[in-house]
């Protein structure tokens, strides 16, 4: 349990990414006064967290409708977070490619917490599809309540720290600068891709328990 904690936990924050996205929140929010950054800083939370929540408790109504199964789901979500791992290890930045519409929305001070930086930057495809993996194991092969608890803190965890990193975020980015923002990145991309390896080879199991072995 405590390995499944860890786990649920690096993999969430790791997704999220709340130290690489610092950079960017220091950029839109340039300008702004204490008081209006802490407003974007609660919005920014509390969408990223709303959006997460949902479709961690919403993901096995999603598998019942599209009568998909969870080894299934585990293969296809590990092998998008093992790209998106990829993308981070090389230093990219998976789905935070702004359209003309979010840089004009952007502009109004506090909309810039919803999007692009509650979502897709903190609660994107990635990170979605990160909690819905884990939640399907918790689910399958029976309903694990502990682990579904865990799986909650977790994400209101990795909030938890967003939120403390971008209250201070002028101070960390002066201090890491942009090469140290990159750097801790691609660890986490690293990580991520780790935890994505693991994941198909828990799908490729479960598809053999399911398909050969029954």
């Amino acid at each position: 349990m405590i390995d499944f904690a860890l786990s649920a936990f690096a993999a969430i924050f790791a997704i999220v990414n709340p130290v690489g996205n610092l950079t960017f929140f220091v950029a839109l929010t340039e300008g702004y006064s204490k008081e209006d950054k802490i407003r974007v800083i609660k919005k920014v939370i509390m969408v990223a967290s709303i959006t997460l929540l949902v479709f961690a408790l919403a993901g096995n109504t999603i598998f019942t409708f599209f009568h998909t199964s969870i080894p299934a789901f585990r293969i296809a979500g590990g092998l998008l977070l093992f790209s998106i791992g990829f993308v981070m290890v090389q230093g990219g930045r998976p789905g935070a490619k702004l359209t003309e519409k979010d840089k004009s929305e952007a502009l109004e001070k506090e909309m810039v917490g919803a999007v692009p930086l509650g979502v897709p930057m903190f609660a994107g495809p990635g990170s979605i599809t990160t909690v819905m993996v884990f939640m399907a194991e918790a689910s399958s092969p029976d309903v694990d309540l502990v682990k579904i608890g865990i799986i909650l803190v977790a994400i209101m965890a990795t909030m938890a720290v967003s939120y403390v990193l971008l209250r201070y975020s002028g101070r960390i980015t002066r201090r890491m600068g942009r090469t140290g923002a990159a750097a801790f990145s691609r660890i986490m991309g690293l990580i991520l891709a780790a935890i994505a390896v693991q994941i198909v080879i828990m799908g490729i199991f479960g598809v053999i328990d399911l398909y050969y072995l029954r």
